[in-house]
Parts: C-alpha cells; sequence; structure tokens
C-alpha cells in the first residue's frame, strides 16, 4: 500500500482581513444618528398618528402627526403618501420604546430659514400660503410659520380675514429672530413699493377736465376719497353734491362706484382733486330746460324771512315768494299767508341762470284760477310742450294731427304722453283746492281787508307756454283720446 500525502481544501477566503477588518465591515452596515441630524427617507407605511419613515440600512423612523407639517391638527395622508422622498430631522435617537423619532416640520424649518435669512439679507420677496386666521392677522407658511398682521396685509386695514385662507401671497420680511422663533411678514410694504412705482407715471398721465371711474374708498368730514386705481383722489364735499348737504354720506357711501372729473392734480404732493358734481348736470339747467316762465309748479315753503319766503320748487331748488307776491292784500309778514312745510302752488315769473335765482307768485298763481273751473292747460302745470323754430307746436311722436288720432307702434309714447297729462291734471285739480281754501280765508276776513279775486284769463297764459289756437285745438283733441 503507497503512503499518500494528504491535503486539506479550502473552504473560504479570506476577503475581510484581519478580526479588526471583520469589525468595520460590520459596522460599515450600520447607520449611526445623532439628534439634530438632517437624514433622508421614504415614507413606507402611513398610521392616523405617525408615519414610518425607511431611511435606509433595515431602519425606520416614526415621524409622530404633529411633526408632519407646520399646520396644526393635520391628517397625515394630506401630508405624504407611500413612496414619498422625505426630509426630516432627528428628534431623539432612540425612545424608551428603541425607536428613531423624527420631524418633517423642523427638516422643512432649518431649510427654510437659511432661505428666509438670505431674503431679508437682500429685501427679497417671499412666498407662501395663507394657512390659518388667527386673532390680529394671518399666518402664512413660508416653510415656516410667518405671522402677517391684518393692518399689514392691504393699503387699508381689511375686517373680513376669511377670504385670504387658502391664497397664495408674497409679502416682505419685517422681523426675523430665529431665538424666539418670530417672523413678521408685510403685504402692505410690498404693495407700497409696486405702487409708488405706477403712481407716478399714473399721475402723470392725469390731467384736469378727464373724466374717470373710480371707488368710494373712505370718507370723511370734509369730503370723499374715490380709488381710481391705485390713486386716491378727494372729493371735497363741496364737490359732491349740487344741493347743500351736511357730510358726504349724505350722498355716498363706501364701495359705490362713481364717476367724478378731475379737477386738478399736483405732482409734487402727490394730491388729486375731484368732482361729483361736476359729471352730472346742473340741475339749474334742468330746471330751466323743463319749466317756463309763467307755468304753475308745486312747492314746499322752507323758510319765512322778513322780506317773504323761500320755497323749494325742485331737489335742490329753491326760489323767492316775495311779500308783495304773497297776496292780493297788503301782507305785513310772511307768516300772515304760509307757514315753514306748507304745501303751496307758485307761478314761475323769472329764472335767472348766471345768479342762479327763481322768483315766484303764490298771489299770481291764484289768479285767473277757477276753483270750479273746467278748462285745464296742462302745458300750465308742468306738461313737455315744444316749438319748432318757426313757432307752430310740435305734436307729440306718434300722433297724427290731421287724424287727431295715435297711430300703431306708438302705444309706449302714447302712455307715457297719458302719464304726463295725468300728472298735470292732478296737479291742476290740487291747485284748486289751494285757492279754494284761499278764497274762503278771504271770505271769513273782515270786510274792510276782503278782496275779491281776480279770474283774469291773459295772467294765465303769460309766458313761453302754449296758448295759441292750435295747441289748444290739439288738446281738446289729446283730451278725448
Amino acid at each position: 500500500m503507497t503512503n499518500a500525502t494528504t491535503e486539506s481544501k479550502q473552504v473560504a477566503i479570506n476577503d475581510i482581513g484581519s478580526a479588526d477588518d471583520f469589525l468595520a465591515a460590520v459596522e460599515s452596515t450600520l447607520k449611526f444618528f445623532n439628534d439634530g441630524d438632517l437624514i433622508e427617507g421614504t415614507v413606507v407605511k402611513i398610521d392616523r398618528d405617525e408615519v414610518l419613515l425607511d431611511v435606509g440600512y433595515k431602519t425606520e423612523g416614526v415621524i409622530p402627526s404633529r411633526e408632519l407639517s407646520i399646520k396644526h391638527d393635520v391628517n397625515p395622508d394630506e401630508v405624504v403618501q407611500v413612496g414619498d422622498p422625505v426630509e426630516a430631522l432627528v428628534l431623539q435617537k432612540e425612545d424608551k420604546e428603541g425607536r428613531l423619532i423624527l420631524s418633517k416640520k423642523r427638516a422643512q424649518y432649518e431649510r427654510a430659514w437659511g432661505d428666509v435669512e438670505r431674503i431679508k439679507e437682500n429685501e427679497g420677496v417671499v412666498t407662501g400660503t395663507v394657512i390659518e386666521v388667527v386673532k390680529g392677522g394671518l399666518i402664512v407658511d413660508i416653510g415656516l410659520r410667518g405671522f402677517l398682521p391684518a393692518s399689514l396685509i392691504e393699503l387699508r386695514r381689511v375686517r373680513d380675514l376669511t377670504p385670504y385662507l387658502g391664497q397664495e401671497i408674497e409679502a416682505k420680511i419685517l422681523e426675523l429672530d430665529k431665538n424666539r422663533n418670530n417672523v413678521v411678514l408685510s403685504r402692505r410694504a410690498l404693495l407700497e413699493e409696486t405702487q409708488s412705482a405706477t403712481r407716478s407715471s399714473f399721475l402723470a398721465e392725469l390731467k384736469p377736465g378727464q373724466v374717470r371711474k373710480g371707488v368710494i374708498s373712505s370718507i370723511v368730514n370734509f369730503g370723499a376719497f374715490v380709488d381710481l386705481g391705485g390713486v386716491d383722489g378727494l372729493v371735497h364735499v363741496s364737490e359732491l353734491s349740487w344741493k347743500h348737504i351736511e357730510h358726504a354720506s349724505d350722498v355716498v357711501e363706501v364701495g359705490q362706484e362713481v364717476t367724478v372729473e378731475v379737477l386738478s392734480v399736483e405732482l409734487d404732493r402727490e394730491r388729486v382733486s375731484l368732482s361729483l358734481k361736476a359729471t352730472q348736470e346742473d340741475p339749474w339747467q334742468v330746471f330751466a330746460r323743463t319749466h317756463a316762465i309763467g307755468e304753475i309748479a308745486p312747492g314746499v315753503v322752507t323758510k319765512l324771512v322778513p322780506f317773504g319766503a323761500f320755497v323749494r320748487v325742485a331737489d335742490g331748488i329753491e326760489g323767492l315768494v316775495h311779500i308783495s307776491e304773497l297776496s292780493g292784500q297788503h301782507v305785513e309778514l310772511a307768516e300772515q299767508v304760509v307757514q315753514a312745510g306748507q304745501e303751496v302752488f307758485v307761478k314761475i315769473i323769472d329764472i335767472d341762470l348766471d345768479r342762479r335765482r327763481i322768483s315766484l307768485s303764490l298771489k299770481q298763481a291764484n289768479e285767473g284760477v277757477d276753483p270750479e273751473g273746467t278748462e285745464f292747460d296742462p302745458a300750465l302745470y308742468g306738461m313737455t310742450t315744444e316749438y319748432d323754430e318757426n313757432g307752430e307746436y310740435k305734436y307729440p311722436e306718434g300722433f297724427d294731427p290731421e287724424t287727431q288720432e295715435w297711430k300703431e307702434g306708438f302705444e309706449a309714447q302714447r302712455e307715457k304722453w297719458e302719464q304726463e297729462y295725468a300728472a298735470a291734471q292732478d296737479r291742476w285739480e290740487a291747485h284748486k283746492k289751494q285757492v279754494a281754501a284761499s278764497l274762503t280765508e278771504v271770505v271769513a276776513a273782515p270786510a274792510a281787508d276782503n278782496a275779491s279775486p281776480s279770474f283774469s284769463s291773459d295772467s294765465a297764459s303769460t309766458g313761453a307756454l302754449a296758448d295759441d289756437a292750435a295747441l289748444a285745438a290739439l288738446k281738446a283733441q289729446l283730451e278725448g283720446n
């Protein structure tokens, strides 16, 4: 038997090296964390109270729901989804249960502070979403919780903050204090910067005489401010209305859209003066256009003076009834005939547009009016009467003077004419009652002071009124229709 040399077989290859090398290789498969470290992981599970994050090396970290977002009481499913990559900060590398506790919002906070500090240094702008409405302002998510005071949201203080919830807004950083975790923002500062850039060019384009639309932005004792679209102009109380008013609130209200005329622009002081009444027709012009000398007009006695009484015959229009025009009898004091607040019919005896004065007569209004009479002239009581350049009466549109009938298709014109006619007739009937009452007072007066009224037909046709035969014939026909 031949002796053979037995050789041992190699079952493994030492590719690690020494024992120290082996321990180092084992340690390289483990991950060590320290509090405050920023790590990355992947969401592997979402529960109601926490989210599990795979941070590698067979290690999972736990993010409590309160550490997911700077918003309060959020649903984890609204913040992350399974498979999402997430950066988190190590809060506690091992709790009592041996778990790694992480915070997504703290990681976001640390990253955001650096960005926000750089923006603050460069006087830049931050963008964020309004996530909460709190007492005194808004909380804006800019990576951290930025506080935007209510007084700094708009150029003027906002009362209702609810509409801003969920909106993305831009703002400037006013205060930044990391130790106190305090970030104060101002949207108004940004708006002022933006407005300042456009304000100068806007003012340069604004010229006296221009008519602009705007919105009443505020009301003060001396007038109202109008936002013309980035620039506010003042409408002084004297420019708000043609009639006398005590306060701007008597005419306009905040938020109301108005049309105004530019009166002046002071570029150096950035002041704009506006007028609301300049865009409205002068009531004196309206009155002169719609009323004729000799017309009988209803009015209200507003004030008694030693030389007569003032009567309001239209909104903002008052005329004087001189004491000599109050009655056919001698009058010492106006209160012998009329009282403040009394409704009367007066005759227009003069209109002075340049001086804005109207002369009225109660005496002449009552003369020539028979309380029992049936002859009615609607033109005397405010019904529109027009003449052509030859002085010929202009018939109402749609009325055929030959047939003395209304044409088909002019029902609206006829209805308007009939309404005007009825209104004039109502005034005539009321005037006759006034005359009847005055006659009763005259009868009751002592015989020495009694004066018989005159019913002169001439006085009823004074002034530029309809009194020719053709108009009378037309009226007779129209009355019959």
